[in-house]
């Protein structure tokens, strides 16, 4: 598949020129088809044929294959959730927090990120440590003494604010050195670079298939790297999540999948790996490269002091810093351009993904330019 196939393929692309991809992904044509002939094999064909719970069990175990291999994982340490918070939020009520416990996160996390450890603290009485950054930079010696007492922190691999790409690998170290676990909300980068979970070193790493990777709502998943995590407990023990639900105890799993459901369906996540195979046969490296160009080219059209994402790329995630956001876009959304507005900063944000094209790019800066939001003649280009 090309990226013209790639585009020919959403659907949505008909009908707007979509820069919300951060946000929420339009998904293609046969990402949809994936997920509805599960649903109708399921609960139509099943029946009478292998039986819903093994036609379930095995379209879930496919899709696990499928994500861990495009995540750089085993399918073992993957367990299939519902969302980023999904996962995250079962991480968190998973862990025997004593009150004497730190966890710390940057000011930098989606509130995904921050709202777990606001009930860790809250139920449990932890010390939340709050890491302040600089335009999405994070400080190595305040992040090496943040952490030096901690229990675990919580860091985004792509801020979703900024756009900035942060040094995962170097950040786990620190944080392994001082005995602090690591988890890694990495929802912005699948999808819009090849990624390896196993290189990164992460003890967990959460993420979803509905942004970048173009999947449905619904397709979620928690990395638990082999070794790791031993000591959790789930609050929520389910079919699913167990060696063997009839036992008069139950045992959970091992793996990862400790923090599955039972009935869960497997539609979301079916067509989360047909969106993982669609892209990779695109290939991750012309994806990215792509995304490149594109927000350079966007970057080129905003004056330097509006720029609140690197002027250099990092991701498809482009901030910029505007006089009341939204309107903003709400004058772009009359002109069938979707974007958004942030909470921090107050500004906007525009996500280039590899299905647009540059006269799209050009589309969205003259808007910016007819609302008056963007001043040409500041410009580097």
């Amino acid at each position: 598949m090309t990226l013209r196939d790639l585009r020919a393929s959403i659907p949505a692309l008909d009908e707007t020129t979509f820069f919300n991809t951060g946000a929420s992904g339009p998904s293609p044509q046969p990402v949809l088809d994936a997920a509805t002939d599960c649903l109708t094999h399921h609960k139509a064909v099943a029946p009478a044929a292998e039986g819903m719970y093994t036609a379930a069990r095995e379209a879930r175990a496919d899709s696990r294959e499928t994500i861990a291999t495009h995540l750089g994982a085993d399918s073992s340490e993957i367990a299939l959730t519902e969302s980023t918070s999904d996962a995250i939020s079962a991480l968190a009520a998973a862990v025997d927090w004593q009150s004497d416990d730190v966890i710390v996160r940057t000011d930098l996390e989606h509130p995904a990120g921050v709202l777990p450890w606001q009930r860790a603290a809250r139920k449990h009485g932890v010390e939340v440590r709050v890491l302040e950054t600089t335009a999405g930079r994070i400080d190595r010696e305040a992040y090496a003494e943040a952490v030096a007492d901690a229990r675990l922190v919580c860091f985004s691999s792509i801020s979703w604010n900024y756009g900035t790409r942060l040094p995962v690998a170097e950040l786990v170290d620190v944080a392994h050195d001082a005995g602090c676990e690591v988890l890694v909300d990495a929802v912005q980068s699948a999808g819009q670079t090849p990624m390896d979970l196993d290189a990164w070193g992460a003890d967990y790493v959460a993420g979803s298939g509905h942004k970048w990777l173009l999947g449905p709502w619904g397709s979620g998943y928690l990395y638990v790297r082999e070794g790791s995590g031993e000591d959790l407990h789930p609050a929520q023990v389910c079919y699913g999540s167990v060696k063997d639900p009839d036992a008069e105890e139950y045992t959970l799993k091992p793996s990862a999948q400790k923090f599955e459901r039972g009935t869960a369906s497997p539609a979301p996540h079916v067509g989360m790996a047909a969106a993982i195979d669609l892209l990779e046969s695109v290939g991750m490296d012309a994806v990215e490269a792509r995304i490149e160009r594109l927000t350079d080219r966007l970057k080129a059209g905003v004056p330097d002091e509006q720029l609140l994402s690197p002027a250099r790329f990092e991701s498809g995630l482009v901030t910029i810093d505007v006089d009341n956001p939204e309107a903003v876009v709400e004058a772009l959304a009359a002109e069938e351009i979707r974007i958004r507005s942030l909470p921090e900063p107050d500004t906007i944000r525009a996500s280039v993904h590899a299905f647009n094209t540059e006269s799209e790019v050009d589309a969205l800066l003259a808007a910016l330019v007819d609302c008056g939001a963007v001043d040409r003649s500041e410009c580097r280009d």
